[in-house]
Formats: C-alpha cells, sequence, structure tokens
C-alpha cells in the first residue's frame, strides 16, 4: 500500500483504511478502465481473475452462460466488477435494429448474466457487486440513444439488485459507477482521425466543469473503495466520477 500511496493512488489516510480489502475478485471486460481496476486490485494483495469482453459476444446465450459458470465455479468471489461495454453513436433515426441488440447483449445482458454466475458462491460470504455504467446512464445525449438506452438500464438493474439482495437476507451489496469522459488511447485515436483535434478535445473537456478529463486510475481508487468494507453501507448507489458533468 504504501507504494500506491507514493504513486499517487491513494492518500496515506485512505492507505490505513482499505487494509480490509476482497480476497479474490473477477473483472468482466478488460478494456482500458477495466485493466487499471485489475492491475490496483492486484496490487493490492488481492486474486484477480480477468474474463475478456469476447466471452460474452461469442456464442449463444447457453454457451456464455456455461462459460461464465465454468470459470465462476473454481474461484472463491468476494467482488465482480462488470465492465464490459461498448458505446455506439448515432440519433434515434441513425441506429439500426442490429446495433440497438448488439449493444443492449453486451452492456446489459452481460451484466445480467455476470451476476447471475456469480450469485451461487457470492451468496455464501456475501461481498460486493461494481457495475460500469456511465454519466450517459443518467445524463442524455441526442447522438447516443442506444447508449443512453443500455446505460441506464444497468443504472436501474443495479438497484434492484441491491433492492433484492437486501431483502432477501445476503450479504451482497450492488452499486454503479457513473464515469465522464475518461482520458485512453481510445480518446487519442478518435482525436488522430479528426481534422481538428484541438477542437474536438475542447469539446470533450467542456463537458466537465473541473476542465479535464478523468484518468483510469480514478475510476479504479472508487472500484477499491467498493470493494472494502469501507463502502460496506453504501447499496444501491450511483457513484458519479465525472467532474462535475451531471450537475
Amino acid at each position: 500500500i504504501d507504494g500506491l500511496v507514493e504513486a499517487g493512488y491513494l492518500t496515506s489516510t485512505t492507505a490505513m483504511d482499505l487494509q480490509q480489502l476482497p480476497e479474490s475478485l473477477i473483472v468482466v471486460g478488460a478494456g482500458y478502465v477495466g485493466l487499471e481496476q485489475a492491475q490496483l486490485f492486484a496490487r493490492l494483495g488481492s486474486k484477480v481473475t480477468v474474463i475478456a469482453r469476447s466471452r460474452l459476444t461469442s456464442g449463444e446465450e447457453p454457451e456464455i452462460s456455461a462459460a461464465l459458470e465454468a470459470v465462476f465455479a473454481h474461484e472463491r468471489i468476494d467482488v465482480l466488477v462488470n465492465n464490459a461495454g461498448i458505446t455506439t453513436l448515432g440519433s434515434i433515426e441513425e441506429c439500426t435494429v442490429a446495433q440497438f441488440r448488439h449493444e443492449l447483449d453486451i452492456d446489459v445482458l452481460g451484466v445480467f448474466m455476470g451476476i447471475q454466475a456469480a450469485l451461487p458462491k457470492m451468496k455464501i460470504h456475501g461481498g460486493s457487486i461494481i457495475n460500469m455504467s456511465s454519466l450517459s446512464g443518467i445524463k442524455a445525449s441526442a447522438n447516443l440513444v442506444v447508449y443512453n438506452a443500455a446505460k441506464a438500464a444497468v443504472t436501474l438493474m443495479t438497484k434492484s439488485c441491491a433492492l433484492h439482495f437486501a431483502q432477501a437476507g445476503y450479504a451482497i451489496r450492488c452499486n454503479s459507477i457513473h464515469p465522464g469522459a475518461i482520458h485512453t488511447p481510445i480518446i487519442d485515436k478518435v482525436l488522430a482521425q479528426s481534422d481538428d483535434p484541438e477542437a474536438l478535445y475542447r469539446s470533450f473537456v467542456d463537458v466537465h466543469p473541473v476542465g479535464r478529463l478523468g484518468k483510469p486510475e480514478e475510476i479504479a481508487a472508487i472500484a477499491v473503495y467498493l470493494a472494502s468494507d469501507e463502502s460496506a453501507f453504501a447499496t444501491g448507489a450511483e457513484f458519479r466520477v465525472d467532474g462535475g458533468a451531471s450537475i
């Protein structure tokens, strides 16, 4: 933990409070943000299993369920982090039914199936489920109709699961994280394709009152908090990490 303090991931106070971290967790979907989370948990001493997004897109639902259950059957699961997602651009007049279904298959069905597969293990000893939603799960954009629908579904699925777990007496918490724009190599690729990358970058930044984009490690730090016992009273909550964009 001392090394993470020096690297700027955690403050010294937070580090002392986060000693009780999960023994084992599963990260579903390891893009740039998911990879940052997995690496941070590993540095903190947790056993991390990463399931690639491709496991959620190859085959029919029974095959996908079987693949998830096969992985989960051999692992203790203290924390499940559902990261898998894609972003489809377009308005209601531009997007196709095929695009809509593909987005929901990954962003929504992937979360649904991941939780179902993990529950038999997690019901035994409790734990924390962290679903990656988005600023777009609580704030609409004209050219993100499919993505808005998918991430809004994740937001309310999280709350429904949290209520169910509490009412059933399971010691499982379920919360969602809602990042704003995060500066990853994906952003850089988008900028590289623009005729005016500086103006495009400024348009991304201007959405956030703090005047900058987020960093993957800032999202990972919230995931660590939600995985730890320090967040034991938080369930069904939206953790907005968006530089003020949702205000």
